[in-house]
């Protein structure tokens, strides 16, 4: 059996929010807030959702597509409230491990409102050649984050 190569990449997405960085920061630590912008695409069905929010907790997520099944489990390792979350993440597609990714989020105020700073760098242990995908849905994730604001 023949090892596939393992490609490196990394991503980094900026959004301003119209709230501080405490709400903000909230969408992501309120298990409610999250489960509404954190979800997969359109034909994907949640089976299980865990957050437990601290460091050195854990967070699940797994689901069902047509044809499949994803699979996110993610570490906590800083959580500095208000400020930033830095976690590390393995994403298993239809039982195949697909990548292990490290991810910031840092939080900063701006023009009355919030920059929010993703960062990832990941490892793709399936043959894929790139991030462009990963980018895609996450700023698709982030880009639902101002439904969840409430001011």
């Amino acid at each position: 059996m023949s090892l596939v190569s393992i490609v490196h990449d990394k991503f980094t997405i900026e959004r301003i929010y119209d709230a501080t960085p405490a709400e903000v920061f909230n969408a992501w630590a309120n298990p409610k807030l999250k489960a509404r912008w954190f979800i997969g695409p359109e034909s994907w069905r949640q089976t299980q959702r865990e957050l437990d929010f601290r460091v050195g907790g854990e967070e699940v997520l797994r689901g069902e597509f047509p044809g499949g099944t994803t699979s996110f489990v993610a570490r906590y390792y800083e959580i500095e409230p208000d400020e930033r979350i830095v976690y590390v993440y393995d994403m298993h597609l239809t039982g195949k491990h697909h990548s292990l990714s490290l991810a910031t989020v840092e939080f900063r105020p701006a023009d009355g409102g919030t920059r929010m700073i993703f960062t990832e760098a990941v490892a793709f242990l399936d043959g894929t050649p790139n991030a462009t995908a990963r980018e895609h849905g996450t700023a698709v994730g982030l880009d639902r984050i101002p439904a969840v604001l409430s001011r």
